[in-house]
Parts: C-alpha cells; sequence; structure tokens
C-alpha cells in the first residue's frame, strides 16, 4: 500500500486545552513556537474502543492545526523533540518513512532525534532523514563515524523570523541502556552540558535573541542516577532561554519556569505523547533583551 494514502484518512477537529487566547491586544512583537514530541509512529487516530485516549492525535487533523495558526499568526515555528519513530505498524512496515513524509507534509522546520530514531540502527537512519524536508540538529552526538549522517545534522541552526532570531540546538538522553550499541555504530554520545555550552555561546555570538533548546532527555524521569534531564539542565547551562522537551512522555500544562545559571529563568515544557496535544508557546520580546513567554497547548481530537 502506498504511504501517502495514508496521510489524509484521519478526520478533523481541534479543541483547546487551556482556553481562548486573551483578547486584549498586545502589539509586542510575537512568535508563536508549536511543538510535538514522542509522537511515535502515531499516524492516525486512538481507535474509538472505550480507552482513556479514544479518538486523540492524528496527523491529519495536526496539519488542520497547525495551518490555522499559521494562517493567524504573522510569525511561527514548528518543532519537534524526538522519537517521532515506533509504536505502530507504519514502523514495522516501513520503517520512518511514513512518518518523515506526514511531518513534511504537516511543514515541520526543525527536529532533534530521540532514542528510538536508532531502533534500525544506522542503515534505517540512513533511508529515511535524507527524506526530511525539515532541518536536524543534535548537539551532544558526534555523527562524524557515520558518514553519510554527517552533513544531515547540525549541532545548531538559527531561524531568522520578523525580529526574532532564533537559535535552536538539540539534546539527547544517554545512549547506554536506551539504545543497543550495534545500533549507532559511528555516532558517539557527548556530555550534554558542555555540548549545551558550546551550542549556545556559538548561537549568542551570532546575534540570536531567543535560544531554544529541542530536548530527549525526560522531565523528572524515572529513571535512576546522574544522568541528566531537563528540570537538572538549566542550572548548568547559562542563556537558554526555552526548553522544549521530550521522552518521558510528561504532559506539562504550563510553561515551569527553573532558575538558569548565571541569573534569570529557562522555561520548560513537554507535550505528553503520541501526537495527543500540539504543544504552543507565545513568546514576545519587550523593551531592552526582555522575553515574555505564554503557553497555550491544543488537544489534538
Amino acid at each position: 500500500m502506498d504511504r501517502r494514502r495514508f496521510l489524509g484518512t484521519a478526520g478533523l477537529g481541534l479543541t483547546v486545552l487551556s482556553g481562548a487566547l486573551g483578547r486584549v491586544a498586545d502589539h509586542r512583537p510575537k512568535l508563536t513556537i508549536l511543538q510535538t514530541n514522542d509522537t511515535h509512529s502515531r499516524i492516525d487516530p486512538f481507535p474509538m474502543d472505550g480507552s482513556r485516549n479514544q479518538g486523540l492525535g492524528g496527523i491529519a487533523r495536526r496539519k488542520v492545526l497547525v495551518d490555522r495558526i499559521r494562517d493567524r499568526e504573522e510569525h511561527t515555528l514548528l518543532v519537534d523533540s524526538g522519537d517521532m519513530f515506533q509504536g505502530t505498524p507504519y514502523y514495522n512496515l516501513y520503517g520512518g518513512e511514513v512518518e518523515i513524509e506526514a511531518m513534511n507534509r504537516v511543514g515541520y522546520d526543525v527536529a532533534t532525534v530521540g532514542n528510538h530514531e536508532f531502533d534500525n540502527g544506522i542503515a534505517g537512519l540512513e533511508k529515511t532523514m535524507p527524506l526530511a524536508r525539515f532541518e536536524w540538529v543534535s548537539s551532544n552526538l558526534d555523527w562524524s563515524g557515520a558518514k553519510s549522517l554527517a552533513p544531515l545534522v547540525k549541532p545548531w541552526t538559527i531561524r531568522e523570523i520578523g525580529p526574532f532570531k532564533v537559535g535552536l540546538f538539540g539534546v539527547l538522553c544517554e545512549l547506554k541502556g536506551m539504545v543497543a550499541s550495534h545500533n549507532h555504530v559511528g555516532v558517539i554520545y557527548l556530555d550534554p552540558v558542555e555540548s549545551a555550552r558550546r551550542s549556545v555561546a556559538e548561537l549568542k555570538a551570532r546575534g540570536c535573541n531567543l535560544i531554544v533548546c529541542l530536548s530527549h532527555m525526560g522531565y523528572r524521569t524515572r529513571y535512576e542516577g546522574e544522568q541528566m534531564r531537563d528540570d537538572r539542565f538549566p542550572a548548568q547551562v547559562e542563556g537558554i532561554d526555552l526548553v522544549l522537551g521530550g521522552h518521558s512522555h510528561t504532559f506539562l500544562d504550563d510553561l515551569v519556569a527553573l532558575p538558569r545559571k548565571g541569573g534569570g529563568v529557562t522555561r520548560v515544557t513537554q507535550q505528553g505523547w503520541a501526537g495527543m496535544r500540539l504543544g504552543r508557546v507565545e513568546v514576545r520580546l519587550e523593551r531592552g533583551d526582555g522575553l515574555a513567554m505564554r503557553q497555550d497547548p491544543l488537544v489534538v481530537a
């Protein structure tokens, strides 16, 4: 069956999770950042089987939401925080091609890799990553030993959107215990804190006024030990304004403001899993170099 036939089969609809955005006019420059994470090959909505998640999600509904927001908002950015692969027969049958094509059709701008992107090994990534019409960022993986993939993945990228110069970089959880060694041959895990510090320094030097981390490290995860997580990260790295997280399948209804090394706060959020929710963060420029943020996520239903 042609994978393209899958992308228009779901019904359309949307529900606002936390209420309509404020009606009072605000003329400060605004950027609307849309985010998904851990969609796990959920091309279709959950079946209507009486389960808690019945009817939620689906790529067609997500596209409707994204298109409507883009029609209304002047400045938008759509990103994914990893683990778009694995979880339904679409991945088992097509190895990630359906997921990448779906993301292309929705119009993603930037994504980072999650641990499940490695489930079919380097050979699987060689088939799927080149299909993307969006950018891949991953600062704490050294791809130089996977020569066919190294040109496709950058530590960071910059998007100039109206008055916003947005620097984005990606970080991934530790590979050990998450990815079989034979599935990441040639790709080496690097310390996420040191990698993030380098990326932030590069982005600041290039004049970025908004620094966004696409993280697949998890928020207050169940994993023991000293692994880095989103809730520990800001205290270690200066200059990050916003962490858009993944990995732990956490639904954060509001932005979590955490103390940042060097002063100020880093705001952290995550949108659960399976594409049941589309994250929406509004960022406004204030006088000086200030930023104001609010979150108003959408349930995909």
